[in-house]
């Protein structure tokens, strides 16, 4: 049987590319709003982070989803992805990667 091929995306903190599942997606709405979505799916413009926490704390600290988006955001944004982050960082430990 053939394998399939995975799907990369580039990470806008470490500028590393790594799998789509190993990643969490930030998008812009055309209002400026800025969300999570877990699903990959919501309409918008949109950036790709890696489930680490301290990848999300250097981004705070440079700027950098501000850069990306042209926006401001939110320390609450920040510590929401965070926690998101750090749930999901600690899920794929306990849980391992599923297939």
């Amino acid at each position: 049987m053939k394998q399939r091929k995975v799907p990369m995306r580039k990470d806008v903190i470490s500028q590393e590319m790594k799998p789509k599942k190993e990643m969490v997606r930030i998008v812009k709405t055309a209002e400026d709003e800025i969300s999570i979505d877990p699903t990959g799916k919501k309409s918008g413009r949109g950036a790709y982070v890696s489930l680490e926490p301290d990848a999300v704390k250097t981004a705070q600290a440079k700027k950098i989803l501000e850069k990306t988006f042209g926006i401001d955001v939110s320390a609450d944004f920040y510590t929401e992805l965070f926690e998101y982050v750090d749930h999901q960082k600690a899920r794929q430990e306990l849980f391992g990667e599923r297939k």
